[in-house]
């Protein structure tokens, strides 16, 4: 049987293999404005290489799922730390926007083989029915707690050197994180039945449910608003904010320029999305999975309309960071919960893999289309409101999900 215990070894590698990634992932936005001035680029033009990578990202999810369910998870990790540090390592020397944007392919493979679709595999796994909610809602936090550290760590280095040194160091740190590797010893926990099902058969099945679908749809507006937000965002304050007061509480904590707070409002959403992602699994363990995810997508809804209609300040930026952190990857846990509680374990992460393309669609085209319309319309207000949009839609797919177990038969 699974580990009764919550706190397990795979548990504690998976949280540093994803700290680590999602730490130097959460970072490109600052890149925005550095790498755009250094060559004269349109913002459109970085912009397109973070949503290559995030697409990539998604399309390489279902892949490194197959892969480590076919090969082994530790090898499907290792290939994707090799990735993303070779894309790393490659952008360091890029000077063109195609070459930035075909070496964001192998950085998001790279995220896709270290992060969510595999380790929390790994995780669901290894923990029993009673904690595995909670546990994957402990490995989603260790992501945000890389989010954290990871903005404010590139804008302190791109302070005292340049972009280039800053992509190299970061790949040094994703093939640290495979330190962690050894930890992560967790054997397929799965059914008779789910073990004589093939993956293709599984996959077919789900393909075929209405519920799958509206999974798959529902997880695109996750992933719109994240990415722009990621990506956009540190551009967005620094150049749409209020000036700060030297003399109030932001400066007296050392922030005290707008780009200084827009690297700063990452680090706040990922503090406030730790302990987000940990109520979401505590919460997803004994309540209805698709009403809680409904309600944080209306709720994310109504704070970003909330914020753009009000004058953007220091203290808006604070409050916005805070409140949609705390709903920023609460969605992860329980969006594979319930992938793991309708599908079972044994394919949960080809499945969530697949899912998770969705949200790497949406990612796409947050990212690009923040970059695109700020080049039309000089603001981001019009792929704000998109985002409000589709955050809405999100919302009511998930109400007609049939969130029970899906029976299985062998092929």
């Amino acid at each position: 049987m699974p580990q009764a215990r919550l706190i397990t070894p795979v548990l504690i590698g998976g949280c540093i293999i994803l700290m680590l990634g999602f730490a130097i992932r959460a970072s490109f936005g600052v890149f925005q404005i550095p790498i755009a001035t250094e060559f004269g680029w349109p913002r459109a033009e970085f912009s397109l290489a973070i949503a290559i990578q995030n697409l990539a990202w998604g399309i390489g999810q279902p892949l490194f799922g197959a892969l480590a369910e076919r090969f082994g998870d530790r090898r499907a990790i290792v290939a994707g730390a090799l990735l993303y540090a070779a894309g790393l390592v490659l952008s360091a020397w890029a000077v063109t926007p195609l070459q930035h944007q075909l070496l964001e392919i192998l950085v998001g493979f790279g995220i896709a083989g270290t992060g969510f679709g595999v380790i929390l595999a790994v995780v669901g796994r290894a923990t029993s029915d009673a904690n595995r909610s909670l546990a994957l809602g402990i490995a989603t936090a260790a992501g945000s707690a890389g989010q954290v550290f990871g903005a404010p760590v590139a804008e302190a280095l791109l302070a005292v050197m340049p972009w280039q040194q800053v992509f190299l160091i970061f790949a040094a740190v994703i093939l640290l994180a495979l330190f962690a590797l050894p930890m992560l010893r967790a054997p397929v926990r799965a059914s008779r039945a789910e073990l004589e099902e093939s993956l293709g058969h599984v996959l077919r099945r789900a393909f075929r449910d209405p519920s799958y679908t509206l999974i798959f749809l529902g997880f695109f507006s996750c992933g719109y608003q994240l990415a722009f937000i990621t990506a956009h965002f540190p551009a967005f304050v620094t150049e749409m904010c209020g000036t700060i007061d030297p003399s109030g509480m932001i400066a007296s904590l050392g922030v005290s320029t707008t780009s200084a707070l827009g690297a700063w409002a990452i680090s706040l959403i990922g503090v406030a999305n730790i302990g987000g992602s940990i109520m979401a699994g505590w919460l997803g363990k004994r309540y209805t999975k698709k009403y809680l995810l409904a309600g944080i997508y209306a709720a994310r809804t109504l704070i970003a309309a909330a914020f753009i209609l009000t004058p953007i300040t220091p203290a808006t930026v604070v409050l916005f960071s805070l409140s949609m952190g705390a709903l920023w990857l609460a969605t992860v846990p329980l969006t594979s919960g319930l992938v793991a509680h309708i599908y079972g374990l044994r394919y949960m992460g080809t499945l969530y893999g697949f899912v998770f393309l969705s949200h790497q669609i949406g990612s796409f085209l947050g990212v690009w289309l923040g970059g695109k319309l700020y080049d039309i319309y000089g603001s981001y207000t019009t792929v704000w409101w998109i985002g409000v949009g589709v955050g809405a839609f999100s919302a009511i797919v998930h109400l007609p999900i049939r969130e029970r177990v899906m029976e299985l038969r062998a092929a």
